[in-house]
C-alpha cells in the first residue's frame, strides 16, 4: 500500500513536466522565474566517530590482513543465481563444487581465524582441566617445594616483566572492548534523534512538494506578463522591426534626396558668389589698372630728373626705368561669361521647399510603429484573451490532481510508521541494555583476571625478601603468589567463554564489513543488486519490475541512489516518464498554437506612406536642367589661376626702395621711396581684396563644376532610389511584414519555451528532490549498520580477542612466577638441575 501511494504521489509530482523536447532554441529575451522554494533538510547523512575512529581504522586494517581479496561480485552473482538443494546431488555438480571452492578461497582468512578460535575454545578448557588435575597430584608446579638456583633472581624478574607486559596488553584490549561497548550503546541511544530527523525530512519532502508544484504553475504569470508586455509594445517591437528592415532601402533613398536638396541650396549660394565676385573683380581690376598707370607716369617723371643723369645714379635709374613695364594687371575678368540665367533657374527651383517634402517622407515612414499599433488592436485583444485562457487551463488542470489526498495518505502512513518505530525504541534500548550488560560482564571477567595478575605482581614484588628462604617467605609475598594462581584459575574458567563470543562476533561483523559496508561505500553492492535476473529470475531489472511492473525499463539501484544522493528530482531519479507520459501537457504547440494563429493573422498596410510626391520629383528634374553644366568653367579657372598683377607689388616696392638707398642722399632718393610706399598702399588696399575675391570665385566655380558633373544622372538615380523604396513599401512590404511578424511570434513563443524548459529543469533537479530517500538509505546502512553497529562490534571482538589470546602467555608466566612468591613447605639447599613441572 505504501509503495503504491508513493508511486502515485511521484506520478502527480511529475505531471507538470514533459519528456525531453527536441533541440531547445534559446529565446531572444531571458525570463527570471526565481528559485523553486525548497526547505533545508536536517539530516546530515555522515557520521564522524570521534577519537574511537582510530580504533576503527586499526580494525579495518586488521580485517584487510585477514581478508585482502576484493569484493567478489561475480561469485555473489553466481551463488545467488545458483539453486542448491532443489534436487538430490546438486552439491556434487561440478559448477557447484567450483563455486563452493571459490567461496572457501574468498573466506579462507575468516575460516582459518575461526578455526584457530575454535581450537582455542576446545583446547584451553581441556588444558586447564589437565593442568588442574596435574597440580592436584603435586605435579606441574603443584608440589610446595622449590629448588634453589643461582639465576633465580634473574628468572623471577623476567617472569614478572613478561607477565606485566602481557597484563598491560590484556588491559589495553579490554579497554578497547569497553570503549566499543560504550560507543555502541551511546550511538543506539542517539539513533532515535537520527531516525526522527529522517522522518522529519520525509514529511518535509511530502509537504514541500505541493508548494513547489504551485510555484511552477504560478510562474506562468511571469511568462504571460512578459508576453503581454510585448503585445502592448507591438509598435516599438514589431513596428520598429518592420521599419528597420524597410529602412535599409528607404532611408538611403530619402537621405540622397535630402542631400540633393542641400546641393540645390549650395548651388544657389555658389552662383551668387560667382556673380558678385566677377563684378567685384571687374571693377577692382579696372581701378587697379588706372592706379598702376599713374604710378608708372609719376615714376617716369621722377627718373627724368637731372639727378638721374649723374654718374652715380644713371645705372640705377636705368634699371628702375626698365622695370616700369611690370607695373600692370595680369588677370582680365572683363570677358568672363555671366551666370545670371542659371541663378534665375535655380531660384525658381528653390521656390519649392524640397527639404520640407523629404522631411514629410521621413515623418510618414517614422509613423510605421503607430500604424502597426492602430491596425493590430483587435487581434492583440484576442491574443491576450488566449493567454488568459491558457493560464486558466493550467490552473484548472493542477487543481484536478489529487495531490493533497495522496500527500495526506502518505503522511498518515509515515506518521504510523514513525509511531511504530517510536514504540520499538524502548524495546531496542532494553535489548541493547542486555547486550551492554553481557558485554560488560565479559569485560569484567577479563578485568578480574587482570586485577589478580596486577595484585599478584604488586604483592609479590613488594613483599619479596631475597634473604628469606622459600619456606620462610612473608605473608604479602605468599598472597601475591596466590593472586597469580587465582588469575590463572579464572583464565582457564573464562577464556573459552570469551573466545566463543569473539569468534561469533568476528565472523559476523567481519563479513558484514567486507560484504556489505565496503561495497556499499564504493557502490559495488548496487552493481550486484542491479545484475539482470538476480533478484528475480524472470525480471531483467528488479527495481523497475517492482515499481512499474515492467522489468525492461533500465532503472537501477545505483542510478537511483546516485541521483537522490545528488538531490535530483524524484521524477528524474525514478524515470517516472515510463509510468506516465505527460508530453501532451507540456507540448509547446498545445499552448502556442492559438497564439501563433492569432499573430499570423496580423495584417499591416503601409501604402499610405508617401516618401516623395511628384512635385518633389519634378523639382529635382528642374534642378538638373538649370544649365549650370553649361557654364564655361575653363575660362573662369584660367583667369583665377593667374595673379592679379604681373609682378608682386610688395617685392617691386621693396626692390625700388633698396635701389633708392643706393642713390646719393637727396630729393631723388626721397621721391623714389615715396613711390615705393605708394605701391605698397595700392597692394594693401586693392590687390589684397582682389585676391580674396578670386579665392571666393575659385571655391564657388569648383563647387559648381563638381555639382554639374553628371547632374542629370545623379538626379535620375535619386528619383529611381525613391521610386524603388516607394515600390518596396507599396508592393513588397507585406513580405517584410510577414518575416518580421514571424520573428515577433518566435519571440512570444520563446517565452513559453523558456517556461517549459525551466519547468523541466526544475522538475529534474529541484521539485520533489529525493535527498531524504538517499539519507534514509545512508542512515540505515552506512551510519547505523556499518558505523554504529559493525564498527563497534568489530572493535569489541578485536579488543576482547586480543585480551583472550594474551591470556595464554599470562597463564604461563603467572604459574612460573607464583613459585617465587608463594611460601613453600620444603626446600633444598642448592640445586643446579632444571626444574621440572
Amino acid at each position: 500500500m505504501a509503495v503504491q501511494l508513493c508511486l502515485l504521489l511521484l506520478l502527480f509530482c511529475g505531471s507538470t513536466i514533459s519528456e525531453v523536447q527536441p533541440i531547445y532554441k534559446p529565446p531572444p529575451g531571458t525570463l527570471d522565474f526565481g528559485f523553486v522554494p525548497a526547505k533545508t533538510y536536517d539530516t546530515g547523512a555522515y557520521h564522524e566517530p570521534g577519537p574511537i575512529g582510530i580504533l576503527f581504522k586499526v580494525v579495518h586494517a586488521f580485517l584487510y590482513l585477514v581478508q585482502p581479496n576484493p569484493f567478489p561480485q561475480d561469485l555473489i552473482r553466481k551463488l545467488a543465481q545458483q539453486k542448491f538443494g532443489n534436487t538430490q546431488g546438486d552439491y556434487q555438480k561440478p559448477e557447484n563444487v567450483v563455486l563452493t571452492l571459490q567461496a572457501i578461497y574468498y573466506e579462507i582468512g575468516f575460516i582459518v581465524s575461526a578455526a584457530l578460535g575454535l581450537l582455542f575454545i576446545l583446547l584451553l578448557p581441556l588444558v586447564g582441566l589437565c593442568f588442574c588435575m596435574c597440580r592436584c597430584c603435586d605435579n606441574c608446579g603443584g608440589e610446595m617445594h622449590q629448588r634453589q638456583k643461582k639465576n633465580a633472581d634473574c628468572q623471577r624478574s623476567c617472569f614478572a616483566t613478561f607477565l606485566f607486559v602481557a597484563s598491560s596488553i590484556i588491559s589495553v584490549g579490554v579497554l578497547c572492548a569497553y570503549a566499543a561497548n560504550q560507543h555502541l550503546t551511546s550511538q543506539v541511544r542517539g539513533a532515535k534523534k537520527l531516525v526522527n530527523s529522517n522522518f522529519k525530512d520525509l514529511k518535509v519532502f511530502l509537504n514541500d512538494t505541493p508548494a513547489q508544484i504551485d510555484y511552477l504553475v504560478s510562474q506562468y504569470n511571469t511568462t504571460k506578463d512578459k508576453a503581454l508586455s510585448d503585445l502592448n509594445n507591438v509598435g516599438p517591437l514589431l513596428g520598429s522591426r518592420v521599419q528597420e528592415q524597410l529602412g535599409k532601402e528607404v532611408r538611403p533613398a530619402l537621405d540622397a534626396a535630402l542631400t540633393m536638396a542641400g546641393a540645390i541650396r549650395e548651388t544657389k549660394e555658389a552662383l551668387e558668389n560667382v556673380s558678385v565676385s566677377v563684378e567685384v573683380l571687374q571693377e577692382g581690376t579696372e581701378r587697379l589698372h588706372g592706379n598702376l598707370t599713374d604710378v608708372k607716369m609719376h615714376l617716369s617723371n621722377t627718373l627724368n630728373d637731372s639727378a638721374c643723369a649723374a654718374a652715380q645714379a644713371a645705372s640705377t635709374c636705368n634699371i628702375i626705368r626698365n622695370s616700369l613695364n611690370q607695373l600692370n594687371i595680369n588677370a582680365n575678368f572683363s570677358g568672363l561669361p555671366g551666370v545670371s540665367s542659371q541663378l534665375a533657374k535655380v531660384n525658381d527651383v528653390l521656390k519649392i521647399d524640397l527639404s520640407s517634402l523629404v522631411q514629410k517622407g521621413y515623418a510618414a515612414f517614422n509613423d510605421t510603429p503607430d500604424l502597426v499599433v492602430n491596425q493590430t488592436k483587435n487581434i492583440l485583444s484576442d491574443i491576450k484573451n488566449v493567454l488568459e485562457s491558457i493560464g486558466s487551463n493550467i490552473s484548472n488542470f493542477t487543481k484536478t490532481l489529487p495531490v493533497q489526498k495522496i500527500i495526506a495518505d502518505l503522511t498518515v502512513y509515515l506518521t504510523q510508521s514513525e509511531a511504530n518505530v517510536q514504540d520499538y525504541f524502548p524495546l531496542v534500548e532494553q535489548y541493547d541494555f542486555y547486550r551492554w550488560l553481557g558485554c560488560l560482564i565479559l569485560c569484567c571477567m577479563v578485568v578480574l583476571i587482570v586485577i589478580f595478575y596486577y595484585l599478584g605482581l604488586l604483592c609479590g614484588t613488594c613483599g619479596y625478601d631475597k634473604h628469606a628462604s622459600p619456606t620462610t617467605r612473608g605473608c604479602i609475598s605468599n598472597t601475591g603468589g596466590n593472586f597469580l594462581m587465582a588469575g590463572v584459575g579464572f583464565s582457564f574458567l573464562f577464556s573459552w567463554v570469551l573466545m566463543i563470543v569473539v569468534v561469533l562476533t568476528f565472523v559476523t561483523g567481519g563479513n558484514i564489513e567486507k560484504l556489505v559496508c565496503e561495497p556499499f561505500e564504493d557502490k559495488t553492492l548496487f552493481k550486484v543488486l542491479d545484475t539482470p535476473y538476480l533478484l528475480n529470475q524472470h525480471w531483467k531489472n528488479y527495481l523497475s519490475g517492482i515499481l512499474f511492473k515492467n522489468p525492461n525499463i533500465n532503472l537501477t539501484f545505483e542510478k537511483v541512489y546516485s541521483d537522490c544522493k545528488e538531490n535530483k528530482g524524484i521524477y528524474t531519479s525514478l524515470h517516472l516518464d515510463h509510468l506516465f507520459n505527460i508530453n501532451e501537457f507540456l507540448n509547446i504547440s498545445m499552448y502556442t498554437e492559438d497564439v501563433a494563429l492569432k499573430i499570423e493573422h496580423i495584417q499591416i498596410n503601409l501604402s499610405k506612406i508617401i516618401l516623395l510626391d511628384e512635385i518633389g520629383k519634378e523639382n529635382l528634374l528642374n534642378f538638373s536642367s538649370s544649365g549650370i553644366e553649361g557654364i564655361n568653367f575653363g575660362a573662369y579657372l584660367t583667369e583665377i589661376n593667374k595673379s592679379v598683377t604681373k609682378v608682386d607689388l610688395l617685392s617691386f616696392a621693396n626692390d625700388l626702395e633698396a635701389r633708392a638707398d643706393q642713390l646719393p642722399k637727396g630729393a631723388l632718393e626721397n621721391a623714389l621711396k615715396g613711390h615705393a610706399n605708394n605701391i605698397r598702399m595700392i597692394h594693401s588696399q586693392q590687390v589684397v581684396p582682389l585676391e580674396q575675391a578670386m579665392s571666393t570665385l575659385n571655391q564657388s566655380i569648383r563647387l559648381l563644376k563638381r555639382t554639374s558633373s553628371e547632374l542629370m544622372v545623379k538626379v535620375k538615380n535619386v528619383i529611381s532610389a525613391v521610386n524603388a523604396a516607394q515600390l518596396l513599401i507599396n508592393n513588397n512590404a507585406s513580405l517584410v511584414i510577414v518575416q518580421e511578424t514571424k520573428k515577433y511570434m518566435d519571440t512570444i513563443i520563446g517565452y513559453f519555451e523558456q517556461y517549459i524548459e525551466w519547468v523541466k529543469e526544475s522538475i529534474a533537479m529541484e521539485v520533489a528532490a529525493c535527498k531524504p530517500i538517499a539519507n534514509v538509505i545512508d542512515t540505515a546502512v552506512d551510519i547505523f549498520l556499518c558505523s554504529y553497529v559493525t564498527d563497534s562490534v568489530n572493535t569489541f571482538w578485536f579488543g576482547l580477542g586480543g585480551s583472550s589470546i594474551f591470556l595464554i602467555p599470562a597463564i604461563i608466566f603467572a604459574v612460573k612466577l607464583s613459585k617465587y612468591y608463594r611460601r613453600m613447605d620444603t626446600e633444598d639447599v642448592y640445586d643446579d638441575s632444571v626444574e621440572q613441572w
